[in-house]
């Protein structure tokens, strides 16, 4: 809940969670230690281009979404 605490209650990837109630989406990234560039936000069913997560700030009960891209498959050279 937003308040005199300066905190508010989020959900990412159906966790809830208390985060500062001015936080950027950058800065979650960022204290979640994940690698910009290997993943994707979806706030509210919205995907967030990465050039607008240092201005995107949440509200109360927001829903995030994380996903993390992972290299790998099979090679076209491997033997069958």
């Amino acid at each position: 809940m937003k308040g005199f605490s300066g905190k508010l209650r989020i959900v990412i990837n159906g966790d809830i969670r208390e985060v500062s109630e001015n936080i950027t989406l950058a800065e979650l990234i960022k204290s979640l230690h994940l690698t910009p560039e290997r993943v994707a936000v979806e706030l509210n069913r919205r995907v967030i281009r990465r050039s607008e997560w240092a201005e995107t700030t949440f509200g109360e009960d927001d829903r995030i979404e994380i996903v993390h891209f992972v290299g790998g498959g099979s090679s076209p050279f491997s033997s069958v």
